[in-house]
């Protein structure tokens, strides 16, 4: 019995992160074009101009000339946490760093838009569940835990 819930355990881990690592690499298509153009259905962005709007839309309180350098930490952190998520090497930390950064996304998207954006697209559930991987993923070494 305790094989099979340590393989179940393991099997909803790896979904986990690579839904997680998915979600930040669609995010990032999707600010340069790749799932269609703005406008599209589907396509939040479409560009990377409507995206930096989007920055500046939820960091009001910045000045204009930050929201590109902004929308530029985020993408990149975006990628780097993606990677870290698949690779699984230092899987506990990759794994807080995301939901530190999808629980900052969330909290900005409620204050400047109100609580149903973050809602809609499962932002709090992407943190909670990047703060759950950190949790199990403590006892298994990423030798155990590597995709790829």
């Amino acid at each position: 019995m305790q094989m099979k819930r340590d393989r179940s355990v393991f099997l909803a881990e790896v979904f986990l992160r690579v839904a997680l690592a998915a979600s930040f690499l669609s995010a990032v298509a999707d600010r340069f074009g790749m799932w269609g153009a703005p406008g599209e259905p589907g396509v939040a962005w479409g560009a990377w101009d409507p995206f930096v709007a989007y920055v500046g839309l939820l960091n009001w309180f910045a000045p204009a000339m930050l929201h590109e350098p902004l929308g530029w930490v985020a993408t990149i952190a975006e990628v780097i946490l993606a990677i870290g998520l698949l690779i699984g090497w230092k899987l506990r930390w990759f794994a807080w760093a995301s939901g530190a950064l999808l629980l900052v996304f969330a909290v900005t998207m409620t204050i400047a838009t109100g609580i149903k954006s973050p809602l809609d697209y499962s932002v709090f559930t992407a943190a909670a569940g990047s703060f759950l991987l950190a949790a199990i993923s403590k006892r298994l070494s990423s030798d155990e835990t590597s995709i790829v």
